[in-house]
């Protein structure tokens, strides 16, 4: 197990890359998005738009940033993430859950169903420390609420 010290280091690399998360989707910055998830990734976002899409559960960073990327590159997005609650059960492995907001602003001809998203919710995620750093090796969105317009 972590030392305290090895224990507050590792902390802030998780939240860092949490961070680097939330920039790199909203900068569109898609290599960079890519390289916060371990290649092994379970991205389960089935409930993160109101209604249930099993199609959400993708396996595999290079599959999920494929598909976001399409689905978002030209939408403007917000997001935040706030009051991390991060937990290890090695020196290599941690759990955490970030309370989210998220803002969307989708043009005319996209095939999102809505122009305008607010949504609130959580992040549930898994981290594995890998050769280079920290890594998001699975993430899934919950909302607690979702205003579409």
């Amino acid at each position: 197990m972590l030392n305290d010290i090895d224990r507050l280091i590792a902390l802030q690399e998780i939240k860092a890359l949490k961070a680097r998360y939330f920039r790199t989707l909203d900068s569109k910055d898609w290599a960079g998005h890519r390289a916060v998830f371990a290649p092994d990734l379970i991205a389960d976002f089935r409930d993160s738009s109101g209604e249930r899409n099993d199609a959400m559960l993708i396996h595999g960073s290079e599959a999920y940033v494929a598909g976001l990327s399409a689905m978002l590159e030209n939408v403007v997005t917000v997001h935040h993430g706030h009051m991390a609650e991060i937990q290890f059960q090695s020196a290599n492995e941690a759990t955490g859950i970030w309370a989210m907001e998220d803002k969307l602003w989708v043009p005319e001809g996209s095939v999102l169903p809505f122009r305008f998203m607010h949504g609130y919710g959580h992040y549930h995620e898994s981290y594995v420390r890998l050769g280079d750093g920290w890594h998001i090796q699975a993430t899934r969105l919950s909302r607690i609420r979702v205003d579409l317009s």
